[in-house]
């Protein structure tokens, strides 16, 4: 239940604001014994006119006791909850633009996604929530350029691969002190399972495969405080990959969970935890058992952002298929592949960038005149891969720019088709935290895969990307050291693809 507040613990923040809030009726009625916003703000989906403002309310005795994982039983109940919100064109809230109030329920974990409109484009706005006598931190996010707007610059982050155990998150904490309009999420946000060794945290429960325990699993690594800054910083996109729900699962089989019918629940119960923890727009009708998060994102006339789901409704290919059917297999599904050849032909910007989970260009794994592929990227769909470039080279796209992560390592490629002819750069990002690939195994990668035309494995952090009419520079930037939480970043590698010429050339 909802306790008396801690006086102490508020009094510099909820009710020493409620004189800067207006009364707001059942927002004020709430008083909690700790903080509600401990998992911070996020926001997302930025548009020209608006964007998604993101919380989650925690309360002190929300845990499930152990028996509920034997017993079914349900989760403690807790009540609707009034949460007020506010955005502003400065960060002392003298001007606020847009506010409101939302109920946040147990149905969908207390969470509360704001799809704010009637913001100005290309601007700066700072975001709060409040419910009872509890303030929650300010958030900073960013509106998209107008659509047409001849915008010269342009700078995001990209990250993947976030094992909370194996490393701390100072790649987010270095993150957020850059100047950058986006950050770009590309999946395995958590991570179900535990591996490895050398640990300097601990998940402290066994994988998942019901919601209140994948919603524990996102609440444990949004509680990170370098995650929560990186969060507050600027406004996300974001796609999965595997680990949201079950390592190497695709549609409705995985290596784990036999039976599909058992597995789509979990797997609706792993989709549900992740919307509930993202900042994405709300749901007029939330249903679980398929989530749409593929979409198409405009920033200007300089870029556009186009997210991929390789996870939802690949097709679940035979282990070694042979060549006449593998026109049949898909990454991406056959609306999502019509829907992809239809934005590509309709976008207009000058750098295209394609966000999917992991390294679209082919990796031979066997070192010597064999070849061996990984049977869960895009090297076992390889049809489904001529696809999209097809859609890219029919659409005549001035400078496609393919961004991954997944793999662990930092990867710099030129994209080719079966025809050997260059269709796009791509850039693939290490892992925030997750354990680096074998030396072996890295080192026979870049000795047969040529159009890989760097590669790094020792090093996690992520890149950065800054996109100007005349190139698109990308900085690949590491962690002295993951184990240490006060680590440092910078950046090790440059490269730069130029307007109208794909592929990758070192800085």
């Amino acid at each position: 239940m909802i306790r008396q507040p801690n006086r102490r613990h508020f009094l510099a923040s909820g009710l020493a604001a409620a004189a800067v809030w207006p009364m707001l009726g059942s927002v004020r009625a709430a008083q909690f014994e700790t903080d509600p916003f401990a998992l911070g703000v996020a926001s997302g989906c930025p548009t020209p006119s608006g964007v998604v403002l993101w919380t989650r309310l925690i309360f002190a005795d929300a845990a499930p006791s152990p028996a509920d994982a034997f017993s079914f039983a349900p989760a403690p109940q807790f009540p609707p909850i009034d949460v007020a919100w506010e955005i502003a064109a400065d960060e002392g809230f003298a001007r606020v633009r847009q506010s409101g109030i939302v109920t946040a329920d147990e149905r969908l974990a207390h969470s509360v996604h704001v799809q704010v409109e009637g913001l100005e484009p290309d601007r700066w706005y700072f975001y709060r929530f409040r419910a009872g006598d509890a303030l929650s931190p300010v958030g900073r996010t960013r509106t998209a350029p107008a659509a047409g707007a001849e915008n010269g610059r342009f700078s995001f982050a990209f990250a993947a691969c976030q094992q909370y155990e194996q490393g701390w998150y100072s790649a987010y904490r270095d993150m957020a002190g850059r100047d950058l309009d986006l950050v770009v999420h590309l999946g395995d946000y958590i991570y179900e399972k535990s591996y490895g060794a050398g640990h300097v945290r601990e998940h402290g429960t066994g994988a998942p495969s019901l919601l209140f325990e994948y919603r524990d699993r996102h609440a444990l690594y949004k509680s990170d405080p370098d995650l929560m800054a990186a969060h507050a910083a600027f406004p996300w996109l974001v796609t999965w990959d595997d680990h949201e729900v079950v390592d190497n699962y695709g549609q409705d089989a995985s290596p784990t969970d036999r039976r599909p019918e058992a597995f789509l629940r979990r797997r609706a119960a792993a989709y549900q935890a992740w919307y509930e923890h993202m900042p994405v727009p709300p749901l007029a009708a939330p249903s679980f058992e398929a989530l749409r998060i593929y979409g198409h994102h405009r920033f200007g006339s300089l870029l556009d952002v186009t997210l991929l789901d390789t996870r939802q409704y690949r097709d679940p290919a035979p282990e070694a298929p042979q060549p006449a059917e593998m026109s049949r297999y898909t990454m991406l599904g056959a609306e999502q592949e019509a829907w992809f050849d239809r934005t590509m032909q309709e976008s207009k910007a000058k750098w295209s960038i394609i966000g999917q989970p992991t390294l679209l260009s082919s990796r031979d794994l066997e070192l010597g005149p064999g070849t061996r592929y990984s049977d869960d990227g895009w090297d076992h769909f390889r049809s489904a891969r001529g696809r999209l470039l097809n859609s890219l080279r029919s659409a005549d796209r001035a400078n496609p720019v393919v961004i991954g992560g997944d793999l662990h390592c930092f990867y710099a490629a030129d994209v080719k088709a079966e025809d050997q002819t260059l269709v796009a750069s791509e850039f693939v990002t290490g892992s925030i935290t997750s354990n680096a690939p074998s030396a072996s195994a890295f080192e026979t990668v870049m000795a047969e895969n040529p159009h890989l035309r760097f590669g790094e494995a020792r090093k996690h952090g992520y890149c950065l990307m800054h996109v100007a009419p005349d190139q698109a520079r990308v900085e690949l930037v590491a962690v002295s050291d993951r184990k240490d939480p006060a680590a440092s970043a910078a950046k090790f590698q440059e490269f730069v693809v130029l307007d109208g010429m794909p592929g990758v050339n070192r800085v």
